[in-house]
């Protein structure tokens, strides 16, 4: 099982970035499906969840600013970042969870530098 994230960068306060991550390999149902992000010294983080039947979840530092989203038939999730801000610079790491699974895949990460 693989998880390949992709669409970071930087932009400017204001401006806005779509996150992808693709889960491949044997992984069968997918379950939920996350975004999480890290600063350095500072643990990871929840940003977005979302459950395959489409329940979300968000932390109140994006709520409103970034949606969540996924195609469950091409096991891949979505972040769109609207209104991004410079605390939201990080590094931002995708999640999958099978049903069978007692823990999630995690993706390679991927930097948002957002600057002021």
């Amino acid at each position: 099982v693989q998880l390949q994230a992709s669409g970071g960068g930087l932009v400017q306060s204001g401006g806005s970035l779509r996150l992808s991550c693709v889960a491949s390999g044997s992984i069968g149902r997918v379950d939920v499906m996350a975004w999480y992000r890290q600063t350095p010294g500072k643990q990871r983080e929840l940003v977005a969840s979302i459950t395959s039947l489409g329940s979300t979840n968000y932390a109140d530092s994006v709520q409103d600013r970034f949606t969540i989203s996924r195609d469950n038939a091409e096991n891949t999730v979505y972040l769109q970042m609207n209104s991004l801000k410079p605390e939201d610079t990080a590094v931002y790491y995708c999640s999958a969870k099978p049903d069978w699974a007692a823990y999630p895949y995690w993706g390679q990460g991927t930097q948002v530098t957002v600057s002021s």
